[in-house]
């Protein structure tokens, strides 16, 4: 061989070895990739020095004022928990990043703290984190921290939402799915039996309360509790407790399923089938309304007033919930994880985005529901949509050397409204990512299943030891990639279905599994961040017969809509409104993304009903604070309503006997808009029968020369003698229990 051979020879091995030695890329996207023990986002990097230690150099946007961390080493003890071997050091090193945070977010009264930024226990946030990881890896806590959340009635506290929490946000049955998981993991029945009357009595308030014409729930998207973050700004917080949440129903529907399970489990078969009854009937309600056919997911919310129409965003925790509760036919499961939005940076909370909000809720990512997204992803079988779900919690966790609440999905920068390190559900979310998808632990009230499902890019030999299930501790190995068990064994002992008896594994023992190196080839809709247009302002002209609204730039086409119904598409900024109704206008972009529904408008006649008995001065010692300027109703004076008032009249002279929309209108100034719990709620009474609820939540602190309108109930007015009172029934007890309180100047009916 001559010294040309030799020099060639060497360095096509210097090529070889150097090949051999690049680390495999795991997940790559046009945001970022993960490969080997390193994320690459632009010119940042974060890498896992050891399994204990991450260092990034990753930069946020100037002026934020929020710190980056740049580093993160364990602190903590974590060898009580399940310790995580694996050939990727960054996942192992995240992992136990969460598992690190998760000792600080244990409070020296065992509760749960929400984040380093948010202190205590708030419901959906401590539910929601349950589920995920703390009923298995913080038992104890988990069942502390439920508890705190049952008001002096035994009710499930709605401790956060817009205009005065509950029943403008209704999502608090998800404690009910956390509970039946702390029990699934302990098989403890005494918790059960304690838990069982808590979620039986909030249910029977809801069904009471908060359920529409439509048998569907009322109230917020479940966890998106700031108003203006994802609904159009018209809308008044009594318009978001008229509203349908997708994802709100989808907590309610797996909430009654548990109940009905629960009742079972406790021998109370009559209830169980009753409540499986409710379940199934939501189940179908949910179907039938939010199911969209062209876009192959479900709708976001139905909004309006007198007519509601779907928002046709995706909203990403709602479609995981629909998959991972079996809410959605199998069929529409995998729809859904084919046809949700995922942006290079992940799913968003909602898609498209509001184009003139800043980024919080809107624009956003949250590790949390990029994990239910994972599992859903997961359980549906779509390998790549697992991946990178799981791909865009490892991001920002492994950038940001912790486990941050929020994202935003322009740049996958913190530089958000508001935002905490150590947050609860991002790390239950993680360690979700380990212990639920690649080791596939699902647990059963008599036993555990096993399920994992490693994308081929993830393939490895894992363990998970010293993992405690009901005081045994087992050792779990799980060989190999694929979507399902080749074999399975249980202290050498051959396993069919993946399913272990709780009271085989009291001994505790090693559990080794093979995957079968096999996927369903899936889709995923990988699409670029989009806003969609800005919402139309409509108006009447003065003859109230032609409907007018602003041009907007980069719109294609409008959508002109009448009591719920498309009746026109046009060019123009006016449509004829000969035809009396309720309309609204939505543009189109050229791209075919809808803006939010302009304000309902109504060119039907209304009646103006007064109040009997009126006042010109409040003196109820529910009054939280105090006005800032003379009270005045239209005609001077205005009805209060508290504990003590239990009912008030409205003066139905000259009224025609029909169906009419009723609103009333009240002033609400015991807190907030954004905050507390003082919403105050009415049965609409027609001679003695309920009609409906009125809700009429908070319009700002002192503000009671704030005239707004409440949600719209729809009353028949028979032939004959008429009586309209506003009653203060027991289920229109709000979450606050000692404040319940309104002004109220008059009725509008509009006929239908």
């Amino acid at each position: 061989m001559n010294i040309k051979h030799i020099l060639g020879a060497a360095a096509a091995l210097a090529v070889s070895v150097n090949v051999a030695a690049q680390p495999a890329t795991i997940v790559a996207t046009d945001a970022y990739k993960w490969q080997g023990d390193t994320i690459f986002q632009d010119e940042f990097k974060a890498w896992a020095v050891s399994p204990y230690e991450i260092q990034s150099t990753y930069s946020a946007r100037p002026h934020y004022y929020m710190p980056v961390e740049k580093q993160w080493k364990l602190k903590n003890d974590i060898s009580a928990y399940p310790r995580l071997t694996t050939s990727n050091k960054l996942l192992e090193a995240v992992y136990n990043m969460g598992l690190d945070e998760m000792v600080n977010a244990v409070e020296p009264d065992t509760t749960l703290r929400t984040g380093k930024e948010w202190a205590g226990v708030w419901t959906r946030d401590v539910s929601y984190s349950i589920i995920l990881s703390m009923a298995y890896l913080q038992p104890e806590a988990s069942m502390i921290s439920l508890m705190k959340k049952v008001n002096p009635q035994g009710q499930i506290i709605q401790d956060t939402g817009s205009g005065g929490a509950w029943p403008i946000s209704t999502d608090r049955m998800v404690w009910a799915l956390a509970a039946y998981e702390i029990y699934k993991v302990t098989g403890d029945r005494a918790w059960l039996e304690k838990v069982y009357p808590i979620v039986e009595r909030s249910f029977a308030k809801d069904a009471l309360t908060t359920y529409s014409d439509k048998g569907l729930v009322k109230g917020e998207t479940s966890f998106i509790d700031w108003r203006e973050q994802s609904y159009p700004r018209w809308m008044q917080t009594a318009d978001i407790a008229q509203s349908e949440a997708m994802g709100t129903n989808m907590v309610h529907a797996a909430g009654l399923e548990i109940l009905s399970k629960m009742a079972q489990d406790l021998g109370k078969k009559k209830a169980a089938q009753e409540y499986a009854a409710q379940a199934e009937a939501l189940v179908k309600n949910i179907n039938d309304t939010f199911w969209l056919d062209d876009k192959g997911y479900y709708g976001m919310y139905t909004y309006g007033r007198d007519f509601p129409i779907l928002n046709p965003r995706a909203e990403t925790l709602g479609e995981s919930l629909a998959i991972l509760y079996d809410i959605a036919p199998a069929d529409r499961q995998r729809s859904i994880t084919e046809n949700n939005p995922v942006t290079p940076y992940g799913a968003a909370i909602f898609y498209p985005q509001i184009a003139d909000m800043p980024n919080y809720h809107n624009n956003a990512l949250w590790p949390f529901v990029a994990s239910y997204w994972a599992l859903a992803n997961a359980k549906v079988g779509n390998e790549d949509g697992t991946l990178e779900a799981i791909g865009s919690v490892i991001r920002p966790a492994a950038l940001f050397a912790t486990n941050k609440e929020n994202f935003n999905l322009d740049n996958g920068d913190i530089f958000t409204e508001l935002n905490s390190s150590n947050m609860l559900w991002s790390l239950s979310g993680n360690l979700a990512l380990t212990n639920r998808i690649l080791f596939g632990i699902h647990f059963e009230k008599d036993g555990l299943r096993f399920a994992p499902f490693v994308p081929k890019s993830l393939a490895d030999t894992r363990s998970l030891e010293n993992f405690d299930y009901r005081g045994a501790k087992l050792n779990i190995t799980v060989e190999g990639y694929g979507s399902g068990i080749k074999s399975m064994t249980f202290n050498g002992k051959e396993i069919k279905d993946g399913f272990i008896a709780a009271k085989a594994l009291k001994k505790g023992g090693d559990i080794r599994i093979v995957m079968n190196s096999e996927f369903t080839p899936m889709s995923v809709n990988r699409t670029p961040n989009a806003k969609a247009p800005w919402t139309p302002a409509a108006r009447f002209n003065a003859a109230r017969d032609v409907l007018e609204w602003n041009p907007l730039e980069y719109i294609a086409y409008y959508e002109v809509i009448r009591d719920g119904e498309v009746v026109g598409k046009t060019h123009s900024t006016t449509f004829d409104a000969t035809t009396p109704g309720e309309y609204m206008v939505v543009g189109y972009s050229e791209a075919g993304i809808p803006s939010f529904a302009s304000e309902p408008l109504s060119n039907r006649q209304e009646l103006i009903l007064e109040m009997v008995d009126e006042i010109t001065t409040p003196t109820s010692a529910e009054m939280s604070y105090q006005p800032k300027a003379p009270i005045a109703g239209s005609n001077g004076g205005f009805a209060e309503t508290d504990h003590a008032v239990k009912s008030v009249a409205v003066n139905v002279a000259g009224v025609i006997p029909g169906r009419y929309v009723a609103y009333v209108r009240y002033a609400n100034g015991n807190g907030p808009v954004n905050t507390e719990n003082k919403a105050a709620i009415r049965s609409l009474m027609v001679n003695g029968k309920k009609a409906g609820t009125v809700v009429m939540p908070q319009r700002g602190v002192g503000n009671w020369d704030d005239w707004g309108l409440s949600n719209p109930v729809v009353v028949e007015i028979p032939e004959g003698e008429a009586t309209i009172t506003l009653d203060f029934l027991p289920e229109d007890e709000n979450m606050n229990l000692t404040t319940n309180h309104a002004l109220i100047d008059r009725m509008i009916l509009r006929k239908l």
